[in-house]
């Protein structure tokens, strides 16, 4: 039984150098065994990367099943209502976030979203339809949608700029959730009181403001900035 000369460790009778260290084994009274197999694989295995085509018609196959299998029995069980529609709805949009992004290398940001939103949309239109409700889709949900869609937008644009530092994008965050409440208060008051009274989106506005200020004193004070990033490690 031998050990390395340097860390210690038990060496195998193959061992030609230390498994830990890479020392070089040099034991005259014990010479190198080179005729028993070694006690770990000389080759390195890699499993081959699974095609994004396949994890794609994977998902398709799922999701198509799903939507179709609920499709015919919503023939056969509470066939005056589009109950189906729900499970249709919502394959769609999964395979919308899923199967574009994942065939599509880089694509970009505004694409994706565009898509994601659609994806979207699509779901909660045909929810609108099983509930005859095309009103407050298009005067309420769709405007909502956009509205958030739109600060995401923004948002994503803004953070590949400006991302310096995690105090930079909680920054970035808290502005934005501020701004986008201030927008969901606006159109619904809008589509249920046909005027805009700001009240707790105001509040939680304001809330936010104050959360910014002291982050951007500390983004802009280095000592504060060091500071902050040593106590919370960011």
């Amino acid at each position: 039984m031998s050990y390395c000369v340097h860390c210690g460790v038990e060496l195998d009778p193959t061992a030609s150098f230390c498994p830990l260290c890479h020392t070089p084994v040099a034991d005259p009274r014990q010479p190198v065994d080179t005729d028993s197999p070694k006690p770990f694989p000389t080759r390195r295995g890699e499993v081959a990367p699974v095609s994004k085509v396949e994890v794609g018609l994977l998902i398709t196959a799922m999701l198509a099943s799903v939507a179709v299998c609920c499709g015919v029995l919503n023939l056969f069980l509470h066939a005056g209502r589009a109950w189906s529609l729900y499970v249709i709805g919502a394959a769609a949009m999964l395979w919308l976030w899923l199967v574009p992004p994942l065939l599509a290398r880089g694509m970009h940001l505004l694409l994706r979203l565009a898509v994601g939103i659609g994806a979207v949309l699509l779901y909660v239109y045909l929810i609108s339809v099983d509930l005859d409700g095309r009103t407050w889709f298009l005067g309420l949900a769709a405007p909502l949608i956009l509205w958030g869609g739109a600060v995401l937008l923004v948002l994503g644009l803004v953070l590949l700029v400006y991302h310096r530092s995690p105090i930079t994008t909680l920054t970035i965050l808290i502005g934005s959730v501020g701004i986008f409440l201030l927008g969901v208060e606006l159109l619904v008051d809008r589509w249920l009181f046909h005027t805009w009274a700001p009240g707790w989106s105001l509040v939680v506005l304001v809330v936010c403001v104050g959360m910014v200020i002291p982050l951007i004193i500390i983004r802009r004070v280095p000592s504060l900035r060091e500071e902050v990033r040593r106590r919370f490690h960011l």
